[in-house]
């Protein structure tokens, strides 16, 4: 019996997958200015879909070890099917550098996906040429086929007009439900537009509706929750939403520069020097904005990253040789306080090194929070999805973003090559 569809956590009928997926089950709002496989033809037609397959599999039994990627395009996929298109899907895994490397091949990921279909997806070893051809011609309508590592092809992260001509030959219709490569002009997001009309699916629509409302009309209050262990990887976005923002919380490693800009000792923890200036006067900025920006105020230290026993302290208590490495349950129980007065949360970065078990307790203890509220809670990064999914939370969070660097990008306020290719309304 087919396995129960799922999109961002949520069990959908039949009926929602085939009919339109998006709808009843988050976008309360449209700022999509693209247009979507909703909106063109494609029965009988050979559509050709962007995914993004780049899944983790396992080293002993080459299994993928997670569902959460092909989960998300599980709807695109069933609603094509039934309008009788012919389903080719296209996809990269790992980093190959243009050249074939047998792990990387996506034979496992098509044995995946068919059990989660329910049904057959078949697979060429190649992504263009004569066998991705020949399987191409001998697909029927609602069947789906996936192509090979697309990055096993240098013309793939070239752009190379050639190669994308390639892939277009294969297809009548592309659809990209692929963001997070999006920031990224490729030959399989940017190129293969060129020669094909192009349009959005509904992971790429979902991306773009839940996003665009953080850019767009935040309801408030509006919270921000960033953690991870670096300041810079987000000045970007830290700049973008300074002047929305009601309350900024920050934790992670990117916290300890905070920490120090503010006078507050850390011992041995990783500052990032260089930006304290920004923390300073990021640290007014949202003031001005008569917003608040929230900094631990009891930690959770360590001699090293991989300790087995954490010591929680005050701030101001970090000795010299040791590092801090999770929020302190007092700060817990503040971002918690905080959290539930929000409307609007966007929940980037984990608080602390959850990997180990001593470090985890402020990540897992806000997922919690955010998973029993009735805001709109919106999620990116792939720590944090990866926690989520740990926790077995992500169908308790409004939207969990697949985007990754292009969440980032997208939040910052730039124009990503693969969505601005798209078809506009």
């Amino acid at each position: 019996m087919p396995s129960p569809i799922l999109y961002n956590g949520h069990r959908l009928s039949r009926q929602e997958v085939v009919e339109s997926p998006s709808e009843g089950h988050g976008a309360p709002f449209c700022l999509m200015k693209k247009q979507t496989i909703r909106e063109i033809d494609v029965a009988g037609k050979r559509v050709l879909v962007r995914v993004d397959f780049n899944v983790p599999l396992d080293k002993a039994t080459g299994k993928v070890k997670s569902d959460q990627r092909l989960l998300a395009v599980l709807p695109t996929i069933q609603y094509l099917a039934h309008q009788k298109a012919k389903v080719i899907l296209c996809s990269h895994l790992g980093r190959p550098g243009g050249k074939v490397i047998e792990e990387l091949r996506l034979a496992p990921v098509a044995q995946r996906l068919s059990e989660l279909l329910g049904r057959q997806v078949l697979h060429v070893r190649d992504c263009v040429g004569e066998e991705a051809e020949q399987g191409v011609a001998q697909l029927r309508e609602g069947e789906a086929l996936l192509l090979e590592n697309l990055r096993f092809h240098p013309g793939e992260e070239a752009n190379e007009a050639h190669f994308a001509k390639s892939l277009a030959n294969l297809a009548d219709i592309f659809v990209n439900d692929a963001f997070s490569v999006s920031h990224r002009a490729h030959a399989s997001t940017v190129g293969i537009t060129r020669y094909l009309p192009a349009v959005a699916g509904f992971l790429m629509e979902k991306e773009l509706e839940y996003l665009g409302r953080v850019l767009a009309v935040p309801a408030h209050p509006f919270a921000v929750l960033i953690g991870g262990a670096k300041v810079g990887d987000k000045i970007g976005l830290l700049e973008k939403i300074s002047q929305k923002v009601d309350v900024l919380l920050v934790g992670g490693g990117m916290a300890n520069t905070f920490l120090k800009a503010q006078g507050w000792q850390v011992g041995s923890s990783r500052v990032e020097e260089d930006k304290l200036d920004f923390a300073q006067r990021l640290l007014k900025e949202v003031s001005d904005n008569r917003g608040q920006l929230l900094l631990p105020s009891d930690v959770v230290v360590a001699t090293r990253p991989d300790s087995a026993e954490g010591k929680t302290i005050k701030l101001g208590e970090v000795p010299l040789g040791w590092q801090i490495l999770d929020i302190g349950p007092q700060t817990i129980k503040q971002f918690a306080k905080k959290l539930k007065q929000c409307r609007l949360i966007l929940w980037n970065g984990p608080m602390g090194v959850f990997e180990q078990p001593a470090f985890a307790r402020g990540t897992w203890s806000l997922a919690e929070v955010l998973a029993g509220l009735k805001a709109t809670t919106i999620v990116c990064g792939g720590e944090t999805a990866a926690a989520l999914e740990r926790l077995g939370l992500t169908s308790q969070m409004s939207f969990v973003s697949m985007g990754g660097g292009a969440s980032l990008r997208f939040l910052e306020g730039a124009t990503l090559p693969g969505v601005a290719a798209l078809l506009e309304r």
